[in-house]
């Protein structure tokens, strides 16, 4: 176990309470007791991390697959997460490692708590991505603020090295958070998951206000940031809520800012819905150009035109793709080849890494 970085005793005699500085559920901790998040424990009044140096996945991905459109497009990302996660999603891909704890009991010290994963220290980390020519570690799969800790002192080494940091989350951090890794951290891909705070807490068990405030404070920070709404049938799918959420891409994040439309497969708590058609995502799509944003992508349909980047003022094919494949970059020193205008991103045509 590794002491938590964000916390502060509450001095509670007999409980010797802690409370938790990391996400926006502020979690008060009772001696013994772990957080929602199910991966941070009081221990006799200190709280401690329970999945530091303790990889439940490690790959090399594809940046696209994260997904990053508009960062480092090309290349590889060693991406790596840990089990654990502070929201209940019911439609969750990942369920299996995000939530493998649940269930489980809460008090410490009682025999029952399993921690998977294998060893695997920050060092360990960069060294495999350098020798995987990854040009960026992402931390994701899982919430990446739940093992915060374990992201911090990855990042700061990958930085000394000069690969990039990235993270895909869900956004529930807190200001205190954001700060502290923000030195470290070049880009983020965010996950809206809908415009209404029922939505947030009937699916997630979270609120909708700090995903919001996090994303604002991320674009301040100079953090390149990508937003991905996963598109639910009867959930999230009215053309008004995602107008509302391209509204507020384009007039609080920039309209600089990706907006990746997915599609929803059945999946863990959620396998009574039917998957997303076609022509809604189109349709979500064109809003997102509609309202003014200068780069919306289809997810999650391989093949789709909507995969690929175009130039915002003369429409001209820029990126090719097919899933996480790119096919083709026409970019040329950050330019439209055929209108000269900016693309905005970070190396965005793949030849100057």
């Amino acid at each position: 176990m590794k002491e938590a970085i964000l916390y502060r005793k509450l001095n509670e005699e007999p409980n010797r309470s802690v409370k938790c500085g990391l996400c926006s559920h502020n979690c008060t901790i009772p001696e013994g007791k772990r957080g929602i998040c199910n991966v941070r424990v009081n221990v006799e009044g200190r709280l401690y991390s329970l999945v530091y140096g303790k990889a439940i996945a490690a790959h090399v991905d594809p940046i696209e697959k994260k997904p990053f459109f508009n960062f480092l497009p090309g290349t590889k990302s060693y991406s790596i997460a840990t089990a654990g996660c502070n929201f209940r999603c019911k439609f969750c891909q990942n369920w299996n490692i995000s939530q493998a704890l649940n269930g489980q009991n809460s008090k410490i010290g009682e025999g029952n708590i399993h921690i998977p994963g294998s060893n695997l220290e920050p060092k360990e980390i960069v060294t495999l991505a350098k020798k995987h020519d990854c040009k960026s570690i992402a931390y994701t799969y899982t919430e990446p603020t739940i093992f915060f800790e374990y992201a911090y002192d990855t990042s700061k080494l990958a930085n000394k090295e000069g690969i990039y940091n990235v993270f895909v989350t869900n956004g529930y951090m807190t200001k205190d958070a954001l700060d502290t890794i923000s030195p470290f951290l070049d880009a983020a891909n965010v996950d809206l998951k809908a415009f209404t705070d029922k939505f947030y807490r009937e699916i997630c068990s979270a609120r909708l206000d700090p995903v919001l405030e996090t994303m604002k404070r991320m674009k301040k920070q100079n953090i390149w940031l990508e937003v991905t709404t996963l598109v639910i049938p009867t959930l999230n799918d009215s053309m008004d809520e995602l107008l509302q959420i391209a509204e507020f891409i384009k007039s609080e994040l920039g309209a600089e800012t990706p907006w990746h439309i997915s599609r929803f497969h059945q999946d863990y708590k959620m396998m009574d819905l039917p998957e997303t058609d076609t022509e809604t995502i189109h349709k979500a799509r064109e809003i997102g150009l509609e309202t003014g944003l200068r780069y919306v992508y289809a997810g999650n349909l391989p093949g789709d035109s909507g995969e690929n980047t175009y130039c915002y003022n003369c429409n001209e094919l820029l990126i090719k793709r097919y899933a996480y494949t790119i096919r083709e970059n026409l970019i040329e020193n950050s330019k439209c080849p055929n209108c000269c205008a900016k693309i905005d991103g970070v190396k965005i045509d793949g030849n100057n890494l």
